[in-house]
């Protein structure tokens, strides 16, 4: 970088205002692109920024918004896209135009920015549900892609057996799997599907396949988590190696298994705010529990007990020793930094328990260890 490169650049950090110090040193004329990037960064983070405040119902207008963001995607890699439209949203009371669909069309995908729109989710207007459908759906197939294949993998690995057997037998027919791969065998003259192949269910899977039940803190702050634990939740799912079931919780217990075929409907379930009752939701889930031994409790949460601590540690201990394997994943946010109640999370691993936050990347390699039932406090301290 040259001493007048390194000059633009101080000048851009220090905003328009430096303008004429910098000329009277005789250095520091900003190119056409310069400037653009210059204007981009004023509005939010420059004095001269406020016809970029929305006050008392007045300010720009969400094509103007389209536009600037439009030039930031020009102008800047899409880390930095998504730090500067998040500080928008903060810094500049923009919160409101996130309701507008061109201005969500045009929004660099970010976790970040997603928590916030399910936060809101109950505020969208008719007019931009769609569009913040899609926003999130950009999001959940980017982490799809870096999950998925690893999921399939690491739970085919641990179980090592066959989803379906050549063997027939009327009781053991899986008929969701038939009809979808025999639906280009319809007859629409009989109003029927003529299968070519029937699809059996491995009796030995059906004996040996796990339960895995996730029970994920929905309050406010975590929002990263969520989306995280939706889309591995909606894999697994996918999966009939394993019965995938999803619980919500603040003060109160949702069940959303049932929206677990698609991971923007699962996430639009949750009613992300309010208090937190940890107690409370393991005590649900106990009753979900069939067969503890092939039983894997995930508990996601920040450990920001607000009902009986005493009781939440005691379910989690009498969890494990009936035979679950459970882990506790702490919330994570800012791309995988941890954040938890520091005593309740000691406290929790003083029983034996894992408990330790775990970046995206990792959960294939964790969940092949758990169903091995391998031993995690290596994993732990790596995490």
């Amino acid at each position: 970088m040259t001493n007048e490169e390194r000059m633009v650049r101080w000048r851009l950090i220090l905003g328009s205002e430096s303008q004429e110090r910098f000329q009277q040193m005789g250095i520091c004329a900003l190119s056409d692109e310069d400037i653009m990037m210059d204007q981009a960064l004023a509005a939010i983070y420059g004095t001269d920024g406020e016809a970029f405040e929305v006050k008392a119902g007045r300010g720009p207008s969400a094509p103007h918004i389209s536009r600037w963001l439009g030039n930031l995607r020009k102008l800047f890699d899409k880390e930095t896209v998504a730090i500067v439209q998040n500080d928008a949203i903060e810094r500049k009371g923009l919160r409101q135009l996130l309701m507008e669909p061109e201005l969500l069309d045009n929004l660099e995908p970010d976790l970040d920015m997603a928590s916030t729109l399910l936060m809101l989710k109950d505020q969208i207007p008719q007019k931009s549900k769609e569009s913040a459908r899609q926003y999130i759906r950009r999001i959940v197939e980017k982490i799809n892609k870096l999950l998925e294949s690893d999921l399939h993998r690491s739970v085919t690995a641990a179980l090592n057996r066959r989803a379906h057997s050549p063997l027939p037998s009327a009781s053991a027919v899986d008929f969701k799997s038939t009809i979808r791969r025999n639906l280009k065998n319809y007859d629409p003259n009989i109003g029927a599907i003529i299968p070519e192949k029937v699809w059996f269910f491995d009796r030995s899977s059906r004996v040996n396949r796990w339960d895995v039940i996730l029970d994920i803190d929905q309050s406010g702050s975590m929002g990263e988590s969520i989306i995280y634990s939706s889309v591995m939740a909606c894999i697994l799912a996918s999966m009939s190696a394993v019965k995938t079931s999803v619980v919500a919780f603040d003060t109160q217990i949702m069940d959303l298994t049932a929206l677990c075929q698609d991971p923007v409907d699962l996430l639009f379930g949750f009613q992300m705010g309010g208090g937190t009752d940890i107690a409370k939701s393991l005590a649900y889930c106990r009753n979900l529990i069939e067969s503890p031994s092939k039983t894997l409790f995930f508990l996601v949460s920040d450990l920001a007990e607000g009902g009986n601590r005493a009781a939440m540690l005691r379910h989690i201990e009498e969890l494990k020793e009936s035979g679950v394997t459970v882990i506790v994943l702490l919330a994570i946010a800012d791309g995988g930094k941890p954040y938890y109640d520091e005593q309740s999370a000691s406290r929790i691993a003083a029983l034996g328990v894992p408990c330790f936050a775990c970046t995206p990347q990792m959960l294939p390699e964790l969940l092949e260890r758990a169903l091995k039932k391998q031993d995690l406090s290596g994993f732990d301290r790596k995490n």
